[in-house]
């Protein structure tokens, strides 16, 4: 009874979580889709990847509250999750990681690419539909092919070499072959999943590592006065319309002007349309009421400004103090620096545990760990834009994101939220692999007070990677985490590179001058079709 009443409050608090993500993700995606270029298709493709990987995320604190709970505080296991046959109930996790999973596969490799290209020749005008599906398909195969490499990769890498050197080749097949059948799959689809995890690391340290910086300053420092925009605008025009004339005047006579000059020309006149844009956006804004809101919210926009500095700081700390702990007592690289126990503690190791015996304050605070990489990294890519190299291919920009765009963006986004689940990790290492469980250790003791004596005790430990393997259980998020120790090499390389991108970008922004209070929305370099419409979300 007591089982199926803790294991119905963790569900019941993943069902609310659930309805939750898909609200937010539906709430995030209109937010920012262009209004003239919406498509239902993409916008539901959007919301639906999303909404998974957030899903995806929800499922870690349900995983370490099951085998948390199926323990005593005293090291015992409860009375129902004695026996072995009954602890399987952390298969359902698994099943439930092993479906998510599938489902992230198929919207990676399949389903967003197809939805990508699609509109992608649909931008042309001579394509009619049966030859945008075509050409769609024709490119998702090559991301189908790449997701069939990953998998088979991935199950045919034996992690356990057998040691007999005159063993034939057909044993070793054969030995493969018993890997794969005896992990039901686990190997293949953990391999792919980590192969996007660290696609995903790329993203966090490219996007997140800045955001984290230059979400809290620039709602520290707020964007300048439009009223001062505005004036300073007006100037530009004026000195623009005059080099225009006296370039237009050489040719009074009749004379054609020079080569030289007509560039100057054309240079100057789409300079002055962009500027008349940027005046028609900054009126607009001036007037707008949602302008006066706020600059009376702006002492609120100051406190959480402070509050998201403080709390990247938090994370950074934690991060540095669990990579030197690792960098000093872990089994080495080839161990994927695993640690055995925690020498170095961090402020979000010892709180997460804390916060556990008060259930759902740990729920409560991962899930605010994950919505504030969340938002940090959409900071940082409507800074920065979506890049291929040196080649920017998109802006973010609220109520003027292209379908095309809105998808790399969920699709980013996707690969940072499954990178958190090892963010979490290298944050609280001991936490997300065992919970709050606890085991006991015989202690031999043969002399008391001088005297010869034969005294068996018990000693209470908290489970760590060196406990026994029937003593504590291990969380289902763990298996795919670390099941081949490179990715964990390159997750704890990634931490170092995340914590130096952080501190680049804090001075970056700490050097910068205030945001246009039209940042990004009216540039003459706009790869994006540009909605003339102002919105009114700024600030």
């Amino acid at each position: 009874m007591a089982a199926s009443s803790e294991l119905l409050t963790g569900w019941c608090l993943f069902g609310v979580s659930l309805l939750a993500i898909l609200a937010f993700c539906w709430v995030y995606v209109r937010k920012y889709q262009s209004r003239r270029e919406s498509e239902v298709i993409s916008t539901i493709t959007a919301i639906f990847a999303l909404a998974i990987a957030l899903i995806t995320s929800a499922l870690l604190p349900v995983d370490i509250f099951l085998v948390s709970y199926m323990k005593n505080q005293n090291g015992t296991f409860k009375e129902w999750a004695d026996a072995n046959v009954t602890r399987q109930i952390e298969d359902t996790v698994l099943y439930g990681y092993y479906t998510l999973y599938c489902i992230i596969l198929f919207s990676v490799f399949l389903w967003i690419p197809f939805v990508y290209f699609y509109y992608e020749e649909k931008d042309e005008d001579d394509t009619n539909t049966c030859s945008q599906v075509q050409i769609a398909l024709k490119y998702t195969l090559g991301f189908l092919v790449v997701c069939a490499v990953l998998l088979i990769i991935g199950a045919f890498v034996p992690l356990d070499i057998p040691q007999n050197r005159n063993s034939t080749e057909w044993e070793k097949v054969k030995l493969l072959f018993e890997e794969l059948g005896s992990s039901h799959g686990l190997a293949a689809l953990s391999f792919s999943i980590s192969s996007l995890t660290l696609i995903g690391m790329l993203a966090a340290v490219t996007y997140t590592a800045y955001g984290m910086s230059a979400l809290p300053l620039n709602l520290i420092k707020g964007t300048r006065s439009a009223a001062y925009e505005l004036l300073e605008n007006t100037e530009d025009i004026e000195e623009v319309e005059q080099h225009i004339r006296r370039i237009k005047s050489k040719c009074k006579d009749g004379r054609p002007l020079p080569t030289r000059d007509r560039r100057t020309l054309q240079q100057l006149e789409e300079r002055l349309r962009t500027l008349r844009r940027r005046e028609r956006h900054l009126e607009f804004i001036e007037k707008s009421c949602w302008t006066k809101f706020c600059g009376v919210l702006r002492p609120l926009k100051i406190t959480w400004g402070v509050f998201f500095i403080l709390v990247a700081l938090l994370f950074t700390i934690s991060l540095f103090l669990s990579n030197l702990d690792k960098a000093l007592h872990s089994a080495g690289i080839n161990s994927g620096f695993i640690i055995l126990g925690t020498n170095l503690t961090n402020p979000l190791n010892m709180l997460l545990p804390v916060l556990q015996t008060v259930f759902p304050l740990d729920y409560v605070l991962i899930t605010t760990i994950i919505m504030y990489f969340i938002f940090t990294s959409m900071a940082g890519i409507r800074n920065m834009g979506i890049w291929f190299f040196w080649i920017r291919l998109y802006k973010i920009r609220r109520g003027k994101t292209r379908p095309q765009a809105l998808l790399f963006l969920c699709m980013i986004l996707l690969l940072i939220v499954l990178h958190t689940s090892y963010m979490i990790y290298s944050l609280a290492p001991q936490y997300v692999m065992y919970g709050s469980q606890k085991y006991l250790v015989q202690h031999n003791t043969t002399l008391i007070d001088g005297q010869p004596r034969n005294v068996t005790t018990y000693v209470l430990k908290i489970c760590d990677a060196d406990a026994p393997e029937d003593q504590c259980i291990v969380t289902r998020t763990y298996l795919f985490l670390h099941k081949f120790w490179f990715f964990s090499a390159a997750y704890y390389f990634g931490n170092w590179a995340f914590i130096a991108v952080f501190l680049i970008g804090l001075i970056v922004s700490c050097c910068k001058g205030k945001k246009s209070v039209i940042e990004g929305e009216v540039d003459e370099d706009d790869s994006d079709i540009s909605d003339d419409e102002p919105c009114v979300y700024y600030g």
